[in-house]
């Protein structure tokens, strides 16, 4: 039987500094193959070449994956500083829109990161330019130095409600996850339910409140070791059970099996 397709939203780049490329982590591709069961797709975020409409149609689910540059504070009404950063305005245009399109539709997709900031951005809500610059707050960007497990280590626990959906998923009230971020939720979105807490109070896991589908997303990358991980694997394999429901033609909610 064929696989749900999942379309992983890509990134642009520069190969070598000069060839303009559209790409994701290979880590990203495991984790939807050989965690959730599905095909993975890599998805252009160029509106030039892609609509919202086309990927809707192609794909099962999606993965909003993380990315260097940030959502533009225009998307949320706020002015452009030079804490914000870079800015990929092509992948905000595809993204933003493909969440409200599948929140409407009922058709799961699975944030990470960037794409934790998309879906908190897209539903209406905004986001602090650079949470280490927060009083009370750690840093949460990635390591500088160091090997990649180093970079992926698990650095802080995540706190979900108690009988939440996290909670149901993961069988947990606490989870230890890694963090490799600068910005993060300032205000949610009027749907957005934050279901999980680091302990300096930022937000590291929601979903949308009504939705008829998996809308799940963490600001942490469960995409790292996935497989073996015990927070990632159940998270990319409730969101696969998702995408084969959606497959098979039928809506499935948060709490339920496929």
């Amino acid at each position: 039987m064929s696989r749900p397709v999942i379309g992983i939203i890509g990134n642009s780049g520069l190969l070598n500094d000069q060839y303009p490329i559209q790409a994701t982590g290979t880590m990203n591709t495991i984790a939807i193959s050989k965690v959730s069961e599905c095909l993975p797709l890599i998805i252009p975020s160029d509106p030039a070449l892609v609509s919202v409409d086309e990927l809707l149609e192609t794909c099962d689910g999606f993965l909003l994956t993380g990315g260097r540059p940030n959502v533009h504070p225009e998307e949320y009404g706020e002015p452009e500083t030079e804490a914000h950063g870079t800015f990929d305005r092509a992948r905000d245009a595809i993204a933003l829109g493909l969440v409200r399109a599948c929140v409407e539709r009922g058709q799961p997709f699975f944030g990470v990161c960037r794409g934790f900031q998309e879906v908190n951005v897209a539903m209406g809500g905004t986001l602090y330019p650079e949470i280490r610059d927060l009083p009370g707050r750690m840093n949460h960007r990635m390591p500088p130095d160091g090997t990649i497990e180093e970079k992926f280590e698990l650095r802080h626990d995540v706190t979900f409600t108690q009988g939440g959906v996290f909670h149901d998923i993961l069988g947990a009230d606490k989870v230890r996850t890694n963090t490799l971020h600068g910005q993060g939720i300032k205000a949610a979105g009027p749907r957005v339910v934050i279901d999980g807490y680091a302990d300096d109070g930022t937000p590291e896991a929601i979903y949308i409140q009504g939705a008829h589908g998996f809308t799940l997303a963490v600001q942490w990358h469960p995409e790292w070791d996935a497989a073996n991980d015990p927070v990632s694997r159940p998270l990319f394999q409730r969101f696969g059970e998702a995408a084969r429901a959606w497959a098979a033609g039928r809506r499935q909610g948060l709490l339920q099996s496929a």
